[in-house]
């Protein structure tokens, strides 16, 4: 009898499979994502999308009430993007969740965005570091996927 093949879901956390999802959704919608970017010192958030019109936009995927209520750092992301989104999925109590921020229904295959977040636009200055830091995220990501002897902060001795 052939062995089946293990679902590529068991080895992701809660929080990365809405990502997952949540990074399917924003391809549909001209967005170009990346994962566990760091904004700045101390901060790491789930996801970071770049728009077709340079808007930047972060998501922080919760995966349950004790994942949303331990968050003690979410507000210092609000300074980073031009709208801030939870993503959560069908089971999550949303209204834990403040209503002047997005909201984004995801499970591991897709999303919907529920509740637009207000925009609060970069400043230039903001939006060119934010721009430079995604590419920079993103170019290192893809130079590790392809060389395995190499991790995001150098190469493996």
């Amino acid at each position: 009898m052939p062995v089946s093949a293990p679902s590529p879901d068991l080895a992701l956390m809660p929080g990365q499979i809405l990502a997952r999802g949540v990074c399917r959704h924003l391809l549909h919608h001209g967005f170009a994502t990346v994962e566990e970017l760091v904004p700045a010192p101390g901060l790491r958030v789930d996801v970071m999308a770049l728009g077709p019109k340079g808007e930047v936009w972060i998501v922080e995927c919760k995966s349950g009430r004790a994942d949303f209520t331990s968050d003690r750092k979410w507000q210092n992301y609000l300074e980073w993007s031009d709208r801030f989104f939870w993503a959560v999925d069908a089971d999550f109590p949303v209204e834990l969740l403040p209503p002047d921020t997005g909201l984004i229904l995801a499970d591991g295959y897709d999303a919907e965005i529920v509740r637009m977040s207000p925009e609060t636009p970069l400043a230039g200055a903001r939006r060119k570091v934010m721009l430079q830091k995604f590419a920079r995220h993103a170019a290192l990501r893809l130079q590790a996927a392809r060389d395995p002897g190499i991790s995001l902060s150098g190469v493996f001795p």
